[in-house]
């Protein structure tokens, strides 16, 4: 819900800055009386600062910008927060110091949100950078910046980005983040697996908080635990976040209304339910992404200006089952019917009528799981990844067909799931290497999660048998850092030698570049990294 002011009078949310530059500018907002609706003040002066989980801005628009936060003083036993409405104060200003303030209210932070906050502010000027922070019980959150989208009519000359998922608490550190955060960069594109809902590993790097998530309690300990990471937090602190979410937000490779396990429809849709709404409650998203029980619209569009337009995908909510009984394996006769489908029907439409009417030079499908053919196997054994596209092998060819007959500009497939990183041309006939190119695919690594190391080899042999694939890495984590402009795309795959330390440098494994007007990926850099750890 959002108030005459268009601000949402649930929450608040947003991102970046150091804390030279918070307490340079903590006198400006430490005059601005917060009056709290109850007596809760005087608890959190007593419990100590509530902005423990950070702060994060997300689906910017050219005109409004999403900022959240969540008060939280026990952060990883439920909050440890009184059970009433909290004010939570924020600013948004044009510049780093607070001395320009721009926008301003006031949100109430609910118990029934987990305290969280998500402020829609409006009226802000295209393609422009803004700080913001937010106040509550006499204690000032660190601050954070955000950008808004060029125009609908504008014409910018670039924009910088970067992609990632997979962020296994269990598998490692993030050094990866603590590297992206000192980008330069426009927007970070989260493709799935913020949090993994699996029970601790005593022998881990680092251990989940409790057994494996089911109730709504145990999803919102679960993102707090990674939102406590300080290195997760600088980096949605620095840039405005579009997110998306795979399978381990709720429960690894469920499809739809079917879980992985024996657990019930009913059992699922219920832990679903608890999940969807934990995942908003951590993630600075507007108010056409709140759960309704166990359905959450997540696919939406973002545009920037004519030079960009994003198409983000969901594609476990909507899935057929995995078919041919999931893992890797020959193709059965279910993998190709026309009834499978990886985004449902309207959504599947949804994108295609996007793609057709985009005024943008480069389109982006930001989604999962990997959209190419891809053989597991050398030789003549088959062996294909039922839970990526190669399980719904009809609903693939639609959009490559489409791609072909239609063509959009510069259909770019954004894509994460596997761990490991890859290019692939995607082809309309895979089996032939002379077939049309339509579209481009970049797959990135993870964060943490890793790769099975003893199937590197097994892979690298397959892949070198398929001439779409362009590359393949299994051993490195991190992020895939794209810059484009009017003439091409620059892709560059940075990748850290290990998760197993809080810090470590971080390398451009590979560099491939799209030019305008031509699909597929040329390589033109990389450099020989540290090996990995």
């Amino acid at each position: 819900m959002e108030d005459e002011l268009g601000r949402d009078i649930r929450g608040v949310a947003p991102a970046r800055f150091d804390r030279r530059t918070f307490l340079a500018g903590a006198a400006s907002l430490a005059g601005l009386a917060i009056a709290s609706r109850v007596p809760s003040a005087s608890a959190l002066v007593e419990a100590g600062s509530p902005f423990t989980l950070g702060i994060a801005s997300g689906d910017p628009r050219s005109t409004s910008v999403v900022l959240w936060t969540r008060l939280a003083v026990d952060p990883l036993n439920g909050g440890g927060m009184p059970n009433q409405d909290i004010a939570v104060k924020w600013q948004v200003a044009s510049d780093e110091a607070f001395a320009n303030i721009v926008k301003s209210g006031t949100t109430y932070a609910k118990p029934g949100f987990a305290h969280s906050v998500h402020v829609i502010v409006n009226d802000l000027r295209p393609g422009r950078w803004y700080f913001y922070r937010f106040r509550s019980g006499g204690f000032i959150s660190r601050a954070g910046r955000t950008k808004t989208a060029p125009g609908a009519s504008a014409s910018p000359e670039a924009l910088a980005f970067a992609f990632v998922s997979c962020q296994d608490w269990q598998a490692g550190y993030y050094p990866a983040y603590e590297n992206l955060a000192a980008e330069d960069l426009d927007l970070v594109v989260h493709l799935g697996d913020y949090i993994y809902e699996y029970g601790p590993e005593p022998m881990s790097t680092r251990v989940h908080d409790g057994p494996e998530t089911n109730s709504l309690t145990s999803y919102r300990n679960r993102h707090a635990l990674y939102k406590s990471d300080t290195d997760l937090q600088e980096a949605h602190a620095n840039f405005p976040w579009i997110v998306t979410f795979d399978d381990h937000e709720v429960d690894n490779n469920y499809a739809d209304e079917i879980p992985e396990d024996d657990q019930t429809r009913d059992a699922l849709l219920k832990r679903r339910a608890n999940a969807y709404r934990a995942y908003y409650e951590h993630l600075p998203l507007r108010n056409a992404q709140l759960p309704q029980g166990p359905d959450m619209r997540l696919y939406r569009r973002a545009r920037f200006g004519d030079l960009a337009e994003f198409s983000i995908l969901d594609t476990r909510q909507y899935r057929s089952d995995q078919p041919c009984g999931d893992g890797i394996k020959e193709r059965c006769a279910a993998a190709l019917a026309e009834s499978q489908t990886m985004t449902g029907p309207a959504q599947e439409r949804w994108l295609l009528e996007g793609l057709a009417t985009s005024p943008a030079l480069w389109n982006f499908i930001a989604q999962q799981t990997i959209l190419a053919d891809v053989d597991f196997l050398a030789g003549p054994s088959e062996g294909y990844n039922m839970d990526q596209w190669d399980g719904y092998v009809a609903a693939r060819n639609r959009i490559i067909a489409f791609l072909m007959h239609q063509r959009p500009s510069n259909p770019v497939v954004l894509t994460g799931d596997i761990h490991s990183s890859w290019v692939t041309d995607i082809k309309t006939n895979f089996a032939d290497p002379s077939s049309p190119t339509v579209a481009t695919e970049f797959v990135g690594t993870s964060i943490t999660s890793d790769f099975p190391a003893a199937f590197i080899p097994v892979v690298e042999a397959a892949v070198a048998e398929q001439p779409h694939v362009k590359f393949f890495d299994g051993q490195y984590r991190g992020y895939v850092r794209c810059h484009l402009d009017r003439t091409r795309m620059r892709t560059d795959f940075r990748v850290v030698p290990t998760v197993q330390s809080p810090s470590a440098p971080v390398c451009t494994l590979a560099t491939f570049e799209v030019e305008s007007g031509t699909p597929g990926a040329q390589q033109v850099g990389g450099s020989s990294c540290p090996a990995p750890v």
